[in-house]
Protein backbone atom coordinates (compact mmCIF):
# COMPACT_ATOMS: atom_id res chain seq x y z
CA UNK A 1 0.00 0.00 0.00
CA UNK A 2 1.39 3.24 -0.95
CA UNK A 3 2.05 6.09 1.70
CA UNK A 4 -0.55 8.58 1.95
CA UNK A 5 0.56 12.20 3.00
CA UNK A 6 -2.21 13.65 5.26
CA UNK A 7 -1.97 17.20 7.13
CA UNK A 8 -3.54 17.63 10.39
CA UNK A 9 -4.39 21.07 11.78
CA UNK A 10 -7.50 22.93 13.57
CA UNK A 11 -9.96 25.56 13.13
CA UNK A 12 -11.42 28.81 13.83
CA UNK A 13 -13.97 28.45 16.51
CA UNK A 14 -16.98 31.31 16.71
CA UNK A 15 -16.04 31.22 21.13
CA UNK A 16 -12.68 32.65 20.65
CA UNK A 17 -11.37 35.26 17.74
CA UNK A 18 -9.82 33.89 15.18
CA UNK A 19 -6.78 35.08 15.69
CA UNK A 20 -6.11 33.26 19.11
CA UNK A 21 -7.14 29.67 16.90
CA UNK A 22 -4.77 30.55 13.86
CA UNK A 23 -1.81 32.05 16.04
CA UNK A 24 -1.96 28.62 18.27
CA UNK A 25 -1.92 26.50 14.93
CA UNK A 26 1.66 28.60 13.53
CA UNK A 27 3.15 28.07 16.96
CA UNK A 28 2.95 24.60 17.15
CA UNK A 29 3.72 23.91 13.81
CA UNK A 30 0.02 22.51 12.39
CA UNK A 31 0.56 22.06 8.77
CA UNK A 32 -3.43 22.58 7.97
CA UNK A 33 -6.03 25.19 8.92
CA UNK A 34 -9.35 25.78 8.50
CA UNK A 35 -11.40 29.03 8.67
CA UNK A 36 -14.70 28.32 9.43
CA UNK A 37 -16.96 31.46 8.01
CA UNK A 38 -18.68 32.07 11.43
CA UNK A 39 -19.39 34.85 13.26
CA UNK A 40 -21.31 33.65 16.74
CA UNK A 41 -19.67 35.72 20.40
CA UNK A 42 -16.17 36.06 18.64
CA UNK A 43 -16.04 34.33 15.49
CA UNK A 44 -15.73 36.02 12.02
CA UNK A 45 -16.79 36.14 8.23
CA UNK A 46 -15.10 37.02 5.20
CA UNK A 47 -16.14 40.77 5.33
CA UNK A 48 -13.85 41.06 8.31
CA UNK A 49 -10.65 40.91 6.38
CA UNK A 50 -9.33 43.51 4.01
CA UNK A 51 -7.17 42.95 1.24
CA UNK A 52 -4.04 43.63 3.25
CA UNK A 53 -5.47 40.70 5.91
CA UNK A 54 -6.12 38.58 3.34
CA UNK A 55 -2.63 38.67 1.63
CA UNK A 56 -1.09 38.71 5.43
CA UNK A 57 -2.82 35.15 5.93
CA UNK A 58 -1.64 33.82 2.28
CA UNK A 59 2.02 34.44 2.93
CA UNK A 60 2.21 32.97 6.76
CA UNK A 61 0.39 29.81 5.25
CA UNK A 62 3.28 29.64 2.18
CA UNK A 63 6.26 30.83 5.05
CA UNK A 64 4.79 28.00 7.55
CA UNK A 65 3.88 25.09 4.83
CA UNK A 66 0.35 25.32 6.07
CA UNK A 67 -2.90 24.04 3.99
CA UNK A 68 -5.57 26.27 4.19
CA UNK A 69 -9.64 25.26 4.11
CA UNK A 70 -12.43 27.57 4.59
CA UNK A 71 -15.43 26.42 5.79
CA UNK A 72 -18.55 28.90 4.21
CA UNK A 73 -21.20 29.45 6.57
CA UNK A 74 -23.04 26.07 7.64
CA UNK A 75 -26.64 27.77 6.64
CA UNK A 76 -25.32 28.33 3.57
CA UNK A 77 -27.55 26.60 1.34
CA UNK A 78 -26.53 26.55 -2.84
CA UNK A 79 -29.41 25.75 -3.82
CA UNK A 80 -31.35 29.62 -2.22
CA UNK A 81 -29.72 32.78 -3.55
CA UNK A 82 -28.68 33.72 -0.12
CA UNK A 83 -26.58 30.62 0.37
CA UNK A 84 -24.92 30.73 -2.90
CA UNK A 85 -23.80 34.42 -2.14
CA UNK A 86 -22.26 33.35 0.62
CA UNK A 87 -20.77 30.60 -0.51
CA UNK A 88 -19.27 33.01 -3.47
CA UNK A 89 -17.59 34.72 -0.93
CA UNK A 90 -16.25 31.98 0.86
CA UNK A 91 -14.49 30.62 -2.50
CA UNK A 92 -13.63 34.54 -3.26
CA UNK A 93 -11.66 34.40 0.37
CA UNK A 94 -10.03 30.99 -0.21
CA UNK A 95 -8.60 32.37 -3.38
CA UNK A 96 -7.15 35.50 -1.62
CA UNK A 97 -5.18 33.63 0.71
CA UNK A 98 -4.39 30.44 -1.37
CA UNK A 99 -6.69 27.93 0.05
CA UNK A 100 -6.76 24.63 -1.34
CA UNK A 101 -10.49 23.55 -0.93
CA UNK A 102 -13.99 25.29 0.03
CA UNK A 103 -16.12 23.23 2.20
CA UNK A 104 -20.28 23.24 2.34
CA UNK A 105 -22.90 21.43 4.19
CA UNK A 106 -25.19 18.58 1.72
CA UNK A 107 -28.48 19.65 1.85
CA UNK A 108 -31.78 17.44 2.88
CA UNK A 109 -32.83 17.52 -1.40
CA UNK A 110 -33.34 15.13 -4.11
CA UNK A 111 -29.30 14.46 -5.08
CA UNK A 112 -30.42 15.79 -9.07
CA UNK A 113 -31.27 19.17 -7.21
CA UNK A 114 -28.25 19.37 -4.85
CA UNK A 115 -25.83 18.21 -7.98
CA UNK A 116 -27.29 20.70 -10.20
CA UNK A 117 -27.11 23.44 -8.04
CA UNK A 118 -23.44 22.53 -7.00
CA UNK A 119 -22.39 22.02 -10.47
CA UNK A 120 -22.71 26.03 -10.56
CA UNK A 121 -19.68 26.54 -8.63
CA UNK A 122 -17.50 24.75 -10.69
CA UNK A 123 -16.44 27.72 -12.47
CA UNK A 124 -16.13 30.15 -9.92
CA UNK A 125 -14.52 27.08 -7.65
CA UNK A 126 -11.77 26.57 -10.55
CA UNK A 127 -10.94 29.94 -11.54
CA UNK A 128 -10.04 30.98 -7.81
CA UNK A 129 -8.03 27.51 -8.04
CA UNK A 130 -10.01 25.55 -5.27
CA UNK A 131 -11.75 22.22 -4.50
CA UNK A 132 -15.47 22.04 -3.47
CA UNK A 133 -16.34 19.40 -0.50
CA UNK A 134 -19.42 18.64 0.59
CA UNK A 135 -19.78 17.72 4.15
CA UNK A 136 -22.39 14.87 5.35
CA UNK A 137 -24.48 16.23 7.79
CA UNK A 138 -25.96 14.25 10.74
CA UNK A 139 -29.31 13.64 8.74
CA UNK A 140 -27.25 12.51 5.40
CA UNK A 141 -27.50 8.58 4.26
CA UNK A 142 -24.28 7.37 2.53
CA UNK A 143 -26.54 6.22 -0.38
CA UNK A 144 -27.39 10.00 -0.92
CA UNK A 145 -23.92 11.14 -0.73
CA UNK A 146 -23.23 8.16 -3.55
CA UNK A 147 -26.24 9.44 -5.92
CA UNK A 148 -24.60 12.85 -5.92
CA UNK A 149 -21.34 12.09 -6.41
CA UNK A 150 -22.84 9.59 -9.15
CA UNK A 151 -24.44 12.61 -10.91
CA UNK A 152 -21.23 14.43 -10.20
CA UNK A 153 -18.79 12.02 -11.69
CA UNK A 154 -21.21 11.96 -14.77
CA UNK A 155 -20.51 16.07 -15.52
CA UNK A 156 -16.56 16.05 -16.84
CA UNK A 157 -16.47 19.70 -15.74
CA UNK A 158 -17.41 18.90 -12.08
CA UNK A 159 -15.68 15.23 -11.83
CA UNK A 160 -12.05 16.51 -10.64
CA UNK A 161 -13.32 20.09 -8.67
CA UNK A 162 -15.33 17.95 -5.94
CA UNK A 163 -14.94 15.71 -3.02
CA UNK A 164 -16.27 14.83 -0.02
CA UNK A 165 -15.75 16.29 3.82
CA UNK A 166 -16.32 13.26 5.93
CA UNK A 167 -17.49 14.52 8.72
CA UNK A 168 -16.83 11.73 11.63
CA UNK A 169 -18.76 12.87 14.29
CA UNK A 170 -21.53 13.38 12.02
CA UNK A 171 -21.62 10.31 10.86
CA UNK A 172 -21.64 8.71 14.25
CA UNK A 173 -25.12 9.85 15.04
CA UNK A 174 -26.26 9.12 11.79
CA UNK A 175 -29.21 6.79 12.71
CA UNK A 176 -28.45 3.76 10.67
CA UNK A 177 -24.68 3.77 11.78
CA UNK A 178 -24.81 5.31 15.68
CA UNK A 179 -21.71 4.92 17.21
CA UNK A 180 -20.35 2.72 14.31
CA UNK A 181 -19.22 5.36 11.71
CA UNK A 182 -16.38 3.21 10.15
CA UNK A 183 -19.76 0.93 8.52
CA UNK A 184 -20.54 4.38 7.45
CA UNK A 185 -17.93 4.99 5.24
CA UNK A 186 -17.76 1.53 4.29
CA UNK A 187 -21.09 2.13 2.69
CA UNK A 188 -19.45 5.04 0.62
CA UNK A 189 -19.21 3.76 -3.33
CA UNK A 190 -15.95 3.64 -5.10
CA UNK A 191 -17.04 7.43 -7.16
CA UNK A 192 -17.21 9.01 -3.64
CA UNK A 193 -13.76 10.67 -3.45
CA UNK A 194 -12.81 11.63 0.32
CA UNK A 195 -11.04 14.95 -0.05
CA UNK A 196 -11.17 16.38 3.75
CA UNK A 197 -11.90 15.02 7.19
CA UNK A 198 -13.52 16.93 9.77
CA UNK A 199 -12.20 14.83 13.07
CA UNK A 200 -14.43 15.03 16.51
CA UNK A 201 -16.44 12.25 18.00
CA UNK A 202 -19.35 11.72 20.47
CA UNK A 203 -21.17 9.23 22.26
CA UNK A 204 -24.01 8.82 19.90
CA UNK A 205 -26.65 11.34 21.27
CA UNK A 206 -25.13 14.68 20.43
CA UNK A 207 -23.27 16.44 17.92
CA UNK A 208 -20.68 17.04 21.11
CA UNK A 209 -17.54 17.99 18.81
CA UNK A 210 -15.26 15.98 21.63
CA UNK A 211 -11.32 15.77 20.55
CA UNK A 212 -10.51 12.13 19.34
CA UNK A 213 -8.69 9.82 21.73
CA UNK A 214 -10.61 11.69 24.79
CA UNK A 215 -14.06 10.31 25.30
CA UNK A 216 -12.86 7.39 27.85
CA UNK A 217 -14.64 4.96 26.12
CA UNK A 218 -14.07 1.13 25.61
CA UNK A 219 -13.14 0.23 21.92
CA UNK A 220 -12.86 4.19 20.45
CA UNK A 221 -9.64 3.95 19.32
CA UNK A 222 -10.27 0.98 17.70
CA UNK A 223 -12.94 2.40 16.06
CA UNK A 224 -10.71 5.22 14.97
CA UNK A 225 -7.48 3.30 13.84
CA UNK A 226 -10.64 0.90 11.75
CA UNK A 227 -11.55 4.48 9.96
CA UNK A 228 -7.61 5.22 9.23
CA UNK A 229 -7.45 1.76 7.49
CA UNK A 230 -10.06 2.68 5.05
CA UNK A 231 -9.53 5.66 4.58
CA UNK A 232 -5.85 5.00 3.46
CA UNK A 233 -7.28 2.13 1.48
CA UNK A 234 -9.49 4.80 -0.37
CA UNK A 235 -5.98 6.46 -0.78
CA UNK A 236 -7.24 9.64 1.03
CA UNK A 237 -4.99 12.27 1.35
CA UNK A 238 -6.39 15.48 2.26
CA UNK A 239 -6.52 17.73 5.74
CA UNK A 240 -7.62 16.49 8.81
CA UNK A 241 -9.52 19.38 10.71
CA UNK A 242 -9.78 18.75 14.54
CA UNK A 243 -13.35 20.88 14.51
CA UNK A 244 -13.17 21.65 18.51
CA UNK A 245 -11.35 24.27 20.97
CA UNK A 246 -10.95 22.19 23.95
CA UNK A 247 -9.93 23.54 27.41
CA UNK A 248 -6.71 23.51 27.32
CA UNK A 249 -6.11 23.81 23.73
CA UNK A 250 -2.91 21.65 24.14
CA UNK A 251 -5.65 18.96 24.07
CA UNK A 252 -5.28 19.37 20.58
CA UNK A 253 -1.29 19.09 20.07
CA UNK A 254 -1.33 15.75 21.86
CA UNK A 255 -4.36 14.59 19.68
CA UNK A 256 -2.68 15.69 16.73
CA UNK A 257 0.39 13.84 17.74
CA UNK A 258 -2.13 10.47 18.19
CA UNK A 259 -3.67 10.45 15.06
CA UNK A 260 -0.06 10.98 13.23
CA UNK A 261 1.37 7.71 14.82
CA UNK A 262 -1.99 6.02 14.11
CA UNK A 263 -1.98 6.81 10.85
CA UNK A 264 1.65 5.38 10.57
CA UNK A 265 1.35 2.50 11.63
CA UNK A 266 -2.23 1.25 11.41
CA UNK A 267 -2.49 -1.56 8.31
Amino acid sequence: MKKNFIRIGNQTCCRVSPDVTFEFAVENGFDAFEWFSDPGPFGWNENDFDARKRLEIKNIGMEKNIRFSVHAPWTADPITEEGMLAILRSIEFAGDIGAALVNIHLFDYPPEIYAAAVMKLAGPAGRAGVRISCENTPATSPESINAVFSLLEKNAAGSDGFGLCLDMGHANIFPETRENYPEYVERLAPCVPIVHWHAHCNHGDADSHLPLFHSFRQGDEAKIRHLVKILKMRNFSGSVVMEQWPDPPGILVRTRQHLMKLWETAF
